[in-house]
């Protein structure tokens, strides 16, 4: 659902925040692709979740392993509803957890896939104004050196 409301950003952003819409238009679709930390947040706390459930304690290794496959399932996950389901299949057999258990998050993953849609969403806001922030010096420069340009064609 990432995907769906990819777009959601762009007119507040170049509005009302100033967000160059060449950062905007740029940015954003390439977020709602790659930047799906809400995504990764909720596969491994799921992770981990479903470990306590069934008493199984992970040790730290294992612990960095389910926060490393989540972040690389999330970024390999579709921007559609419950995608997180399937690529949280990976994590779950990274560490060696019953996938069986994922009838139980399957209960509250309509609810749970708002928030990560919202979080992902904001992350992709929040990388456009980052971009924005590190870039409106080069930005300020090329645009003057293309009126520069536009003025000399006319002569």
């Amino acid at each position: 659902s990432s995907g769906i409301n990819a777009e959601w950003p762009l007119r507040p952003g170049e509005e009302k925040n100033g967000i160059s819409m060449r950062i905007s238009r740029f940015v954003i679709p390439v977020g709602a692709t790659i930047n799906m930390d809400g995504t990764a947040l909720y596969e491994a706390v799921a992770c981990l979740f479903i470990a306590q459930v069934n008493g199984i304690s992970l040790n730290f290794g294992q612990v960095i392993v389910t926060g490393l496959t989540a972040t690389l399932a999330a970024v390999g996950a579709a921007g559609i509803p419950s995608a997180g389901l399937v690529t949280m299949v990976m994590v779950l057999n990274a560490v060696g957890l019953p996938v069986d258990m994922l009838a139980v998050i399957l209960t509250v993953d309509w609810f749970l896939d708002r928030f990560r849609t919202m979080t992902n969403v904001m992350g992709d806001a929040l990388g456009c104004a980052v971009v924005q922030s590190m870039c409106s010096k080069e930005l300020a420069e090329m645009d003057q050196d293309t009126e520069l340009q536009m003025v000399g064609e006319k002569s």
